[in-house]
Parts: structure tokens; C-alpha cells; sequence
């Protein structure tokens, strides 16, 4: 390895120079991580560590030249062990003294730097000093001249390279000194557009501003107006309210005169009655219906109906509800019981309620249902159309039902169905007709 190579980039490299480069990228290669070793050199990084410069100094001189990743991490090591000299072939000044105090750098690691980093004109860097490190190997103290001049003249070439630079970084700064300018420019312009933006919004927020006082007033106005209009619905209320109490006084004037009306015809009938008696001379009743009755033994006696009809018939039962304006109360339970003994309570009074409401819708008669009374129950119970459900409260169905007959007026036909001997014997006495529940039963069954 001590005859110089050519590295295929216009640069000759004497064998020291080559053989400290192949050094220092078997280091690198044995400090990697396995996958980040390129494929051509993973059977070198298996090598001891002695002999990877020798034994695989082909595979990492190739590696060098053709993988540029692997050649950045070997200038990044070599940088890191020689910072000042890797600034210095960065600026173009490897060859000079630092301050004109220290020599200059070993042209052997210039080489090996500027070969590595690559800066602007590092070929040049590379050939002066390879020069030096061949005229180092071949010095004797009668050195030629033109040795000499050979030298001078690269490093007035190198001077003239770094002036080149130095004008091309003269050119990119002014490059980019007019791209700023024109940056400058765009900015200025942009400002001047966001302060023009600036100004409209502010334009805009003040009329956005005046329209929302506006809106405001207007709304004042508006709640002003309903709040007149409300005062004016109040007066009218009031004097609707007024007008309609000053109605009703008059209406109970009314109806106070009609009643006055209806009793002086009624006081006018009974008085007519009283003269008509007299005009005719009636003698007084001298046999009454209970002169009539044998004092013989009490037979079962069977209540003619209508038209001769028992109360075990139910054509009875049609008959009677029939007549204008009847009134059928229904002892509940006693049918209920009677009807569906095998349900609850509570299915029984619907069942039972429901088949009443068939007969009112049919017959047109007003229909009250009875039940004894239980816990909850306030005294009504909801039901169908035309049926009145009362419950008992504090007292037994059989009182409700007596209290019903006693209310209603003489003369009105009032049917009770109960097959409870007491309650229909109490009805009876109060002018009402008593029929059985069966006969109800059998009357539901033509349904």
C-alpha cells in the first residue's frame, strides 16, 4: 500500500493517506450498530478488530468511494476527533498557521479531511496535499527548485479556487440579500393589506355596532307597544268580567221571575182544582182501599205488573223501561254476584257495567250502579257512556240505593233491581217498582 491510488474523482491519494483512511473507517465500522452495517461490509465488521484494516481493506476502500452514507459517518467520526481542523478545511485554511503562531496541519489528515468532508474545492485541497505528503516521503536537504515552485504554484491555484469560492459565496449572498429585499417587499404589502383589512373591520364592527343600538330602540319600542296593549287587554277583561256579573244578576232576576211565573200557574191550577171540586160537589170518600182488605190468614201474594205481567217477566222489565224518562238503579254486587260468582270483584263490576251501558244505549233510561263501597273509593267510579257507578262511603250499597229512590220526585217511574226482600220492600214503600235480579239477568241474555 505504499504506491498511490487513483479514486475515480479526479484526486490522487498517496498510500498513507489511503491506508489511514481504510484505519479509520475499520474503527467506524466496528463501533456500528449490526443493521445499520452496509451489506458488503457485514462479513468485515466479524473480523478482529486488527484485522479489518488489512484483511478488509478492499471491501472498506470500495465502501469509501461508492457509499456516500458510509463515508458521512466516517467524516462525522473524524470530525469529532479533529473539530478545529475539520472547521478549518471547511473554511479553506488548512494549510495556513492558526493567529501565525501554531504550524501548519499534517498534510497526511488534510488530505484525509478534505477527501472525507468535501467542501467547496476539496480536490484541489486533496492534490496539494497529497503533493506534500509524496515531496514529505522523497525530501533530502538538496531539494530541486522547482520542488519549490511546484509548490508555491498549488497554493497560489488553491488561492485562486478559494477566490472563486469566496466570489460564488459573494454571488449567493447577494442572491439571497435581493430575495430578502423582495421578501421585504411581499411583507410590506401584506401589511399594508392587514392594516386595510384592519380599517374594514373596524368600519364594519361600527356599523354592526350602530344597527344593534338600533335594533335595541326598536326592541324598547316594541316592548313598550305590548306592554299598552297588554294594559288595554287587561281593561277589557275586567270590563268582560263586569259585563258578565252584571249577566248573571240578571239572569238570576230572570229565572227568580220565572220561578215567581211557574208557581203563581201552579198556585193558579191548584186553586182551579179546588173550585173545580167544589163546583162539582164531590162527595168525601167514604170507602178506602184498605176497607177492602180480608181479615183472612196472608197468602203469598204475587204484585200484578203491567198489563198483568209478573216481576220474574222480564217483558216487565221492558215495559218499565219504556216509560218516559225511567230511572233503573242496579243494586251491583246482588246481580254482579249472581251473574259471574266465578271472577273478581273487579271483573264482575265491568262485565256488569258494560252490559248497562248496552241497555241504556238501547233504551235511552238514565242507569246508576251500586257497590258497596272499599277502601280508596271516594263515592263515583269510572264507567261507560250513560252509566253512573257510585260506591257507598260510610255506609252499604242497600242505604245508597234507598237514598236514590228517596230523592227522586213522586210520579217518576224509578226501577230497583235487587233480589234483597228488605231494600225492595223500602223502595216499594217510596213508589218505586222492585225487580228481581234474575229478571235483569235474563234480560241481559236477549242481548
Amino acid at each position: 500500500m505504499s504506491e498511490d491510488v487513483t479514486d475515480g474523482q479526479g484526486a490522487d491519494l498517496p498510500g498513507p493517506v489511503r491506508a489511514a483512511l481504510v484505519r479509520t473507517a475499520a474503527e467506524v465500522l466496528g463501533q456500528m450498530d449490526p443493521k445499520d452495517v452496509p451489506v458488503a461490509l457485514r462479513q468485515v465488521q466479524r473480523f478482529a478488530p486488527r484485522r479489518r484494516p488489512s484483511a478488509g481493506a478492499a471491501p472498506l476502500w470500495h465502501a469509501l468511494r461508492h457509499d456516500d452514507a458510509f463515508r458521512g459517518r466516517v467524516a462525522r467520526v473524524w470530525s469529532h476527533a479533529r473539530p478545529e481542523l475539520a472547521d478549518a478545511i471547511a473554511a479553506g485554511r488548512a494549510d495556513e498557521p492558526a493567529d501565525g503562531e501554531a504550524p501548519a496541519a499534517d498534510p497526511a489528515e488534510v488530505a484525509i479531511g478534505a477527501w472525507l468532508l468535501r467542501p467547496d474545492g476539496w480536490e484541489s485541497i486533496v492534490r496539494g496535499a497529497a503533493a506534500e505528503v509524496a515531496d514529505d516521503d522523497g525530501e533530502s536537504p538538496d531539494r530541486p527548485v522547482q520542488a519549490v515552485l511546484d509548490t508555491l504554484a498549488r497554493r497560489a491555484e488553491r488561492a485562486e479556487q478559494e477566490a472563486a469560492r469566496l466570489s460564488a459565496s459573494l454571488g449567493a449572498a447577494r442572491l439571497e440579500a435581493s430575495a430578502a429585499q423582495d421578501e421585504a417587499a411581499v411583507l410590506r404589502r401584506e401589511q399594508r393589506r392587514l392594516r386595510s383589512d384592519a380599517d374594514r373591520a373596524r368600519s364594519e364592527a361600527r356599523q354592526a355596532l350602530a344597527e344593534a343600538q338600533a335594533a335595541r330602540l326598536e326592541a324598547q319600542a316594541l316592548r313598550e307597544q305590548a306592554g299598552a296593549e297588554l294594559a288595554a287587554a287587561a281593561a277589557e277583561r275586567r270590563a268582560a268580567e263586569s259585563e258578565r256579573a252584571a249577566m248573571r244578576g240578571e239572569a238570576r232576576v230572570a229565572q227568580g221571575v220565572a220561578s215567581s211565573r211557574a208557581r203563581l200557574l201552579l198556585d193558579t191550577v191548584v186553586d182551579a182544582g179546588a173550585a173545580l171540586r167544589h163546583e162539582l160537589g164531590l162527595p168525601p170518600v167514604e170507602v178506602r182501599p184498605a176497607d177492602t182488605v180480608a181479615s183472612r190468614a196472608q197468602e203469598p201474594v204475587r204484585r200484578p205488573t203491567s198489563r198483568g205481567r209478573e216481576v220474574h217477566d222480564p217483558a216487565l222489565l221492558d215495559d218499565l223501561l219504556g216509560l218516559p224518562h225511567a230511572h233503573l238503579v242496579v243494586d251491583g254486587y246482588n246481580v254482579s254476584k249472581a251473574a259471574y260468582p266465578q271472577l273478581a270483584l273487579a271483573e264482575q263490576r265491568r262485565r256488569l257495567l258494560d252490559a248497562l251501558a248496552n241497555i241504556a244505549s238501547r233504551t235511552g233510561v238514565e242507569v246508576t250502579c251500586c257497590f258497596d263501597g272499599q277502601p280508596g273509593h271516594t263515592g263515583a267510579a269510572a264507567a261507560p257512556r250513560n252509566v253512573r257507578a257510585l260506591f257507598s262511603v260510610g255506609e252499604i250499597a242497600d242505604d245508597l240505593i234507598r237514598q236514590i229512590v228517596r230523592a227522586e220526585p213522586p210520579g217518576r217511574v224509578v226501577v230497583v233491581v235487587t233480589s234483597d226482600q228488605e231494600v225492595a220492600s223500602d223502595v216499594q214503600a217510596a213508589g218505586a217498582w222492585a225487580v228481581p235480579s234474575q229478571t235483569l239477568l235474563a234480560r241481559l241474555a236477549r242481548l
